[in-house]
């Protein structure tokens, strides 16, 4: 029997919408009991340096009243990482950002920011959090994370989904930084077998060293089939999609949809 995996359920993108508005409508909170009913293991929130989508007061009322456990996915800035040690929630991934970036573009740069990650796992293990590096499927970010002392390593699949969607979607193929030019469909099928082996590898070596494997980034219903047939990942964590096909479903039916993509 295939080990169980875990479904958290990212839900940013019902902060984004209400704060395109910047009232009080959709509240995250309200969709703490619908994931939980419908088959979510875990809540995943990012509290942004900028604060563009998830606040402050928004963290502390979802970790406080939450049924699941909640990972908390945020910088390694001092403050942020301040925060996160008062807010106490069951896991800190601790992911990249940039202030001029639409979303998260790549892992964390495990070698070149070191000393600062070593600070933050550091200050967040002394209240007990649990840690979760979000890096790219790389030996060597493995193992520095590793070294680092992580429990955990969120394997960064964004670029398997672009490749995905330049195959078999409108996604142009000169969307992503990393493919400049448009690429015959030949190639990009390589390129997607190339990207989803890379994962693959990945998933195994952290899991031979004892790091638990999660996987997230722009995973959707159509995509994400390949990523649940990876023995070695535990976890999926989906947000943009979901909460995209929850306003012509509902949320409850959305994540209902993705649970059952996900069982092994």
């Amino acid at each position: 029997m295939k080990n169980k995996l875990d479904l958290g359920v990212n839900i940013d993108h019902i902060a984004v919408l209400r704060e395109a508005r910047r009232i009080n409508d959709p509240d995250p909170v309200l969709a703490l009991g619908i994931c939980a009913q419908n088959g979510a293991d875990q809540i995943t929130i990012h509290l942004r340096e900028d604060r563009r989508h998830i606040q402050d007061e928004d963290a502390r009322r979802i970790i406080a009243i939450s049924v699941l456990p909640v990972n908390l996915e945020c910088a390694i800035d001092e403050e942020i990482i301040n925060i996160v040690k008062a807010l106490h929630p069951h896991r800190a991934t601790l992911v990249p950002e940039k202030r001029e970036e639409v979303t998260t573009e790549g892992g964390l740069d495990v070698k070149g920011s070191f000393e600062g990650i070593d600070k933050a796992i550091k200050e967040l293990k002394s209240r007990e959090i649990e840690i979760s590096l979000f890096i790219d499927p790389t030996i060597e970010a493995i193992n520095a994370s590793l070294k680092l002392g992580a429990d955990m390593v969120e394997l960064h699949t964004g670029s398997y989904a672009n490749i995905y969607a330049m195959l078999n979607g409108s996604l142009p193929h000169s969307h992503h930084k990393i493919h400049e030019l448009d690429l015959p469909r030949a190639e990009l099928k390589t390129k997607l077998n190339n990207a989803l082996e890379e994962i693959k590898s990945a998933a195994r070596y952290a899991k031979g060293l004892g790091l638990e494997v999660a996987a997230g980034h722009g995973l959707n219903y159509q995509n994400v089939s390949d990523i649940v047939e990876i023995e070695e990942i535990t976890e999926l964590n989906i947000g943009q999609s979901i909460i995209a096909r929850s306003v012509f479903t509902g949320l409850g039916e959305a994540v209902k949809e993705m649970r059952n993509l996900c069982q092994r």
